[in-house]
């Protein structure tokens, strides 16, 4: 088996620890409500510790002022205010006013940090949440995440990833829509390669894509500055949650001043991305298409009032730059809807050779639902992208055999099975010195548009790469066949003995009641 993804797979050691202390702290509440509570005290944590650090590093010259908010900001570090710093809330862990305590230094760093404004959770002093829970939660935060050691080893990313991962899986289905996998984010950036450019995500939730991308910039050691984020979302908690998890990061992104729906309030109008990354919600009744029949972005036909995964595929179209790329998460279903809006979209944009690639991926990676995914991948010029041109052809990979199961219900893909499919997509596009493209029966094939045309522009990638051939060991089907009854039939006499020999133990057995 191939070996596991190291950020996928491992972990520092206290995440487990510190979840099941968080957990504590539900008691009535839900998932989707105490997230924030458990997200906001980690946030508040880490800007602590780079605080902590900076400030005895000023105290100790005598050329400056250690209480000078300007010698924090000028390497982006959160001021902190006295009242507010980690010292203080630990000292009061044990109070009955703990919550109250820590919804004013909320507050306070808000006030003393702009970026921040209306984004940190104040709702610590709420009755239903347990008071002696939040303090044990503070006093086990013993261990530094913000200072210049935990920076280097992403000590709070990796805290605040495996956090979300708990809570999609706590919060069973409605999670899907602000948190998607590592590793499926891993397999869009690792096939768009965003090293400079616009990158946008129109329905951002809490920011994965960028922080993945920011991460791949880093590995390839390009500049984290020459890609520009946007993005938008609609829940307001969520939205809160990015802002977060962007500042954690150093990523300085424009998702807007407030959450808003990008169909009916689209904060980016003018934008058109080099990079679009986006796993929007799937199948979406009430988007409201019944007041945007005449919208501009329907160029290739008006979507379904009542699904609006099209309308999601027409707005990522809208705002490609004309050289841009966009990848993107959608229910299998998408690939051969059929309502006449639905087939007609397809139809349209595959005609005006806008799809690159579709994988389909295996079940079981989404801790939301067990609903089957795929990845699609449009771009407006394919003459613009690597050394091939690929006019008029769609690469299918059927990645459905890939991943390992990291428990008894959630898949995973390993660092292999990451480059296996964007290796593919990279040699097809002529972009890499591994040898020509070539198909793979049961895995990826080159289509012609002819091809899509005769199978009525449905996409799904098992129609186009078949199934694989099984090799052949020489030896004839009779003789297979004649084995495995003969293999049956041992083990039906074994099970009959079996049974024999414990109706003869129970022989003269009597029970009492």
């Amino acid at each position: 088996m191939a070996n596991k993804s190291e950020d996928n797979g491992a972990i520092l050691g206290f995440e487990e620890k510190l979840w099941k202390m968080a957990d504590k702290l539900r008691n009535n509440m839900d998932a989707g409500e105490y997230k924030h509570v458990v997200l906001g005290l980690v946030f508040l944590k880490y800007i602590s510790d780079a605080f902590e650090e900076k400030y005895y590093e000023l105290k100790n010259d005598p050329d400056a002022d250690e209480e000078d908010p300007d010698e924090y900001l000028a390497e982006n570090i959160f001021w902190v205010p006295p009242e507010t710093r980690w010292e203080n809330i630990k000292k009061n862990a044990k109070l009955p006013t703990i919550g109250q305590i820590i919804d004013d230094a909320m507050v306070a760093i808000e006030k003393n940090n702009r970026i921040l404004k209306g984004v940190l959770p104040k709702n610590y002093a709420r009755s239903e949440l347990d008071k002696t829970s939040l303090g044990e939660l503070i006093d086990l935060f013993s261990f530094k995440i913000g200072d210049k050691e935990g920076r280097s080893k992403d000590v709070l990313g990796r805290v605040y990833e495996y956090f979300l991962a708990k809570f999609a899986s706590a919060e069973g289905k409605g999670a899907g829509q602000f948190y998607t996998p590592q590793s499926v984010v891993k397999v869009l950036v690792e096939i768009l390669e965003p090293y400079r450019g616009r990158i946008y995500d129109p329905c951002c939730g809490s920011g994965g894509m960028f922080v993945q991308s920011k991460k791949f910039v880093e590995a390839h050691q390009g500049r984290a500055g020459d890609i520009h984020v946007f993005g938008q979302e609609s829940n307001s908690t969520t939205w809160r949650l990015c802002r977060m998890n962007l500042a954690i990061r150093g990523i300085d992104g424009n998702i807007g001043e407030h959450h808003a729906n990008s169909f009916h309030n689209d904060l980016h109008k003018s934008l058109k991305a080099d990079y679009i990354l986006a796993n929007p919600p799937f199948n979406i009744h009430d988007w409201g298409g019944e007041r945007l029949v005449e919208d501009i972005r329907w160029k290739y036909g008006i979507p379904p009032v009542n699904n609006a995964n099209y309308a999601w595929i027409e707005h990522m179209i809208f705002h490609l730059a004309p050289s841009g790329i966009a990848g993107f998460v959608l229910a299998n279903g998408s690939m051969a809807a059929n309502t006449n809006a639905e087939y007609e979209i397809r139809k349209n944009i595959i005609e005006a050779d806008l799809v690159d690639a579709i994988v389909t991926l295996p079940s079981q990676l989404f801790y939301s639902a067990q609903i089957s995914v795929c990845l699609w991948f449009i771009t407006r010029n394919k003459a613009a992208r690597g050394h091939r041109a690929r006019k008029g052809e769609i690469l299918f990979i059927d990645a459905r055999k890939l991943g390992y199961m990291e428990d008894k219900i959630h898949r995973n893909f390993s660092d292999e099975d990451i480059q296996k499919i964007a290796g593919t997509y990279h040699t097809w596009r002529g972009e890499t010195n591994t040898g020509e493209y070539k198909d793979i029966k049961g895995f990826c094939k080159s289509s012609k548009l002819e091809e899509v045309r005769e199978h009525e522009y449905i996409i799904t990638p098992g129609r186009y790469v078949g199934l694989e051939d099984i090799e052949d060991d020489g030896e004839l089907f009779e003789d297979k066949m004649e084995q495995l009854t003969a293999e049956l039939a041992e083990q039906f006499a074994k099970s009959r003995k079996l049974e024999d020999e414990i109706r003869e133990n129970l022989k003269g057995i009597s029970y009492e009641i």
